[in-house]
């Protein structure tokens, strides 16, 4: 079935849905409901809650409506007729009264039996039309989006054309559950939330340090390696900071409130780059100079509503892999070809791949919005084919999307895909042509005149908080062993064997192989198994025969024993194992 008549059968089913709610609980008030991405959904508003308790209930009655063989009627009436029809429903009427004020002076409504909706359509001719589906989850939802208008309730479903489309999608769902990062940090206690401390505002246990930590480590150094000269700039500026780079006036609905502080003006950064100009413009600078790379770990403010908040992926406070490259015009390929290497190494070493499991996105700005984007024609046409140019000669997998620019230049986005299919911006490379007029960044040509340099905004490694997790759930918790909170749980078999097991615990130890003695008074399978739950990489066995000879037993996640070796060929095996990012 194509995707526009998958798309079609479940708008219908959404309806199907409301009329099915409507058999139900008479006095319920519609809003809308859509297709969308993998199902449908419709927001209501109940008398009374329901909850997934009530889902299966509805299902029944879906059924029954369908095995009725109603038509979906097309009708067009005027808006004086719809208001007397939905007159007890006043999201509807509101709709109604929008169109009227857009001067619209006819409706379209959609009626099965007894039930009729304020549509556009199009729909599926019969309700024996409607393949197979299931209502998935009930969730809260602000009418029209707005956290000023009323909470409603809305369904989640999903509808295929077979039983057998259903079922895969289902059990595919499941497997995706399973990887929800939220549920893995929970279960590995990686990073908690806590409402006294903030929504948004995650905290890391000592295990998600651990993870965090090493990706930090890794890539200060490789960023480094690429002649990238790293700063720290502070977590708060002056405002004027902000209306100086043009920030405020775009993003102040997503900015943190202004905090008065003597004769100051402050507030929490949410983006490091004037800070990284202000070192730029602190002295003179020379062509020979350039390009300068300033890459920071710097944390970042961006204010979330409650309802976006999603685990690690969308939080308030944030730490961003940053960097600002100041170049000359003519550097510019160079540099943004130089920076998606960076991007697609750094990639690959976290076991992630191009066309697989991110693509990238070329965000174009609009000319006819002046408003959202600044206006320079010449700039943006240029600087557009720049960034199309770079991709096509990579042979890089990548769409175009116009209006997903920054306000001042086109930019590369990577679009990161999770188990589940969803798509997230994870990594960004941004060609910036309107800041150094504003900060009057300037180098000395080597004709000796004052020219104007181009910046590149990129991150390398995205968000901290965001790869994380990404990761957690590329990997189901199952790291590879350089990112793995504990790399070896050492397991004595019985208190003969304790001593030796101990030794053995501090010889990792020592050697900075993060490593823990399960010396607890349980059976041997008892303590695999918990290993096995902690996805600990390897595990070592100590019974008597391993401390007369000196030995290990390597056991290996996921039941794989490699059997008896001596101590050193282990520490060999694991050393290789980290120094590789080997995934076991």
């Amino acid at each position: 079935m194509s995707s526009n008549k998958l798309e079609i059968m479940r708008h219908s089913t959404s309806h199907l849905l409301a009329s099915a709610v409507i058999e139900l609980w008479p006095d319920t008030k519609l809003a809308i409901g859509p297709a969308v991405k993998d199902g449908f959904y419709y927001d209501l508003e109940f008398a009374s809650p329901v909850s997934d308790a009530d889902l299966p209930k509805i299902e029944v009655k879906m059924a029954e409506i369908k095995a009725r063989n109603l038509d979906f009627v097309k009708k067009e009436i005027s808006s004086d007729e719809a208001n007397k029809i939905f007159v007890d429903q006043p999201f509807k009427l509101e709709l109604i009264e929008d169109l009227k004020k857009e001067g619209v002076k006819k409706v379209l409504t959609y009626s099965t039996g007894k039930f009729i909706d304020l549509c556009i359509g199009p729909h599926v001719e019969n309700t024996s039309d409607i393949g197979e589906f299931k209502l998935l989850s009930v969730a809260g939802a602000y009418w029209r989006g707005s956290e000023k208008n009323k909470m409603l309730t809305r369904i989640y479903g999903t509808c295929f054309p077979t039983q057998k489309e259903l079922d895969e999608y289902l059990k595919f769902q499941e497997e995706a559950k399973k990887r929800d990062h939220r549920v893995i940090g929970k279960n590995l206690n990686l990073f908690v939330f806590s409402d006294l401390v903030g929504k948004g505002l995650p905290l890391f246990t000592e295990k998600g340090s651990v993870i965090r930590r090493e990706l930090e480590r890794f890539i200060v150094d490789e960023e480094i390696k690429r002649g990238y000269h790293h700063v720290y700039t502070p977590d708060l500026a002056n405002v004027a900071l902000y209306k100086k780079s043009g920030h405020y006036p775009y993003y102040k609905d997503t900015m943190y409130p202004v905090m008065k502080i003597d004769e100051e003006e402050l507030i929490l950064r949410p983006m490091t780059c004037p800070h990284h100009f202000q070192l730029y413009a602190s002295r003179p600078r020379s062509y020979k100079e350039l390009p300068i790379r300033y890459a920071e770990l710097a944390k970042q403010f961006r204010y979330e509503k409650s309802g976006e908040l999603t685990g690690l992926m969308r939080v308030r406070l944030f730490c961003l892999a940053d960097a600002h490259i100041i170049a000359q015009k003519d550097q510019a390929v160079t540099e943004i070809n130089n920076v998606l290497d960076l991007i697609e190494d750094v990639a690959s070493e976290l076991g992630l791949q191009k066309s697989t499991n991110y693509r990238y996105r070329l965000s174009l700005g609009d000319k006819e919005n002046e408003k959202k984007f600044y206006k320079d024609n010449e700039s943006w046409d240029f600087a557009e084919n720049v960034l199309r140019q770079v991709l096509v000669n990579r042979s890089a997998p990548f769409y175009e999307e116009k209006g997903e620019a920054a306000f001042y230049g086109p930019k590369i986005d990577i679009q990161m895909k999770n188990f589940a299919g969803i798509e997230n911006t994870a990594f960004t490379v941004q060609y910036d042509f309107v800041m150094p007029k504003r900060f009057n960044l300037t180098y000395i040509d080597e004709k000796g005149k004052e020219k104007e340099p181009i910046v590149i905004h990129r991150s390398s490694i995205g968000a901290i908080e965001r790869v994380m997790a990404f990761l957690i759930e590329h990997y189901a918790g199952a790291f590879p062993v350089w990112l793995a909170p504990v790399q070896v749980k050492v397991i004595p078999v019985s208190e003969k064997s304790l001593e030796y097991a101990k030794s053995v615990a501090e010889k990792l130890q020592n050697e900075e192989i993060r490593t823990e003695l399960d010396d607890r008074n349980e059976k041997m399978q008892a303590k695999i198994r918990d290993a096995e739950m902690e996805k600990i990489p390897y595990m070592l066995i100590i019974g008597p025969k391993e401390a007369e000879d000196q030995s290990v037993s390597v056991r290996v996640r996921g039941e794989k024993d490699l059997g008896k070796m001596s101590f050193n060929d282990f520490l060999q095996l694991i050393k290789e194992d980290i120094a590789d990012k080997r995934q076991v």
